[in-house]
């Protein structure tokens, strides 16, 4: 089976992604799964991107462009007010002011990516709450495509995995546009220097684990960063983008678009 995309350039990249993504017709495109556990490497050396299928290797291109990295360190984080579903609260941007640090994830539900960290986001997110981290997980997802990343479902998926930290639903998606995260999970690292207000310290990967590339996951590249942050040292090592090819952006990256009909 593989992914069904349904594109428009003047109703979904024209007017939200089309610096990313200017396609300039609409069209159908299947993509098989397998795509989705290439590493770069064997993505590009793949028969999906030889010369069988020519309408498959154009959107590949052009989908291969976007990274989590379109923003800068000392990026001032967003005001945000959005719910958390599982408790009915609303939560905004300055609830974290006493804080020294604040790590905020785009998550949702369904992704493969986000289910193979799932656990782990939440051993670290419980150790380094202890240690005074402010963390929040936001779901930006349309459940319009994928109904399954809906705010009752989302409570769910909190209750279920014991949800240390507020798991919030973005439903006009203004916030993740706000954040410029383009898929899941993405990991923005603020600093509070006190009164200043917070200002991003690490955007990154979790670790080098992804499904089935038989990584162990440990989350060394996240780990590391809030180590330095919440000792006011400066993070030396490189600063990997989140997942930067076409599987993961087909599958999680493009059901951020409302408009957009993605099926499995």
């Amino acid at each position: 089976m593989g992914i069904a995309g349904i594109v428009s350039s003047t109703a979904i990249f024209g007017s939200k992604c089309a610096h990313l993504l200017p396609l300039r017709s609409t069209r159908t495109i299947q993509i098989p799964l397998s795509i989705l556990t290439l590493s770069p490497s064997q993505l590009f050396a793949s028969s999906h991107l030889q010369h069988k299928n020519p309408t498959l290797r154009k959107f590949t291109i052009r989908a291969a462009r976007t990274e989590s990295k379109g923003v800068s360190l000392g990026f001032r984080a967003p005001d945000f007010q959005l719910p958390e579903p599982l408790t009915g609260k609303m939560w905004k941007l300055d609830d974290f002011e006493s804080y020294p640090a604040l790590l905020v994830m785009f998550i949702c539900n369904h992704c493969p990516f986000v289910k193979h960290l799932e656990k782990d986001i939440v051993k670290l997110a419980n150790f380094y709450m202890k240690k005074g981290l402010a963390v929040v997980a936001i779901s930006s997802n349309s459940i319009i495509t994928h109904p399954q990343d809906g705010p009752d479902f989302m409570a769910e998926e909190a209750k279920l995995f014991n949800y240390p930290f507020p798991y919030l639903y973005d439903e006009t998606q203004d916030i993740a546009r706000a954040f410029r995260a383009v898929c899941t999970p993405e990991f923005f690292l603020f600093k509070k220097d006190g009164r200043r207000p917070f200002e991003l310290f690490y955007h990154g990967q979790f670790d080098d684990s992804r499904p089935s590339n038989n990584v162990r996951i440990t989350g060394r590249d996240l780990s590391l960063a809030i180590d330095c942050v919440l000792s006011g040292q400066p993070l030396s090592s490189p600063q990997k983008p989140r997942f930067s090819f076409l599987g993961f952006i087909v599958y999680c990256w493009l059901c951020f678009l409302e408009d957009l009909a993605i099926c499995c």
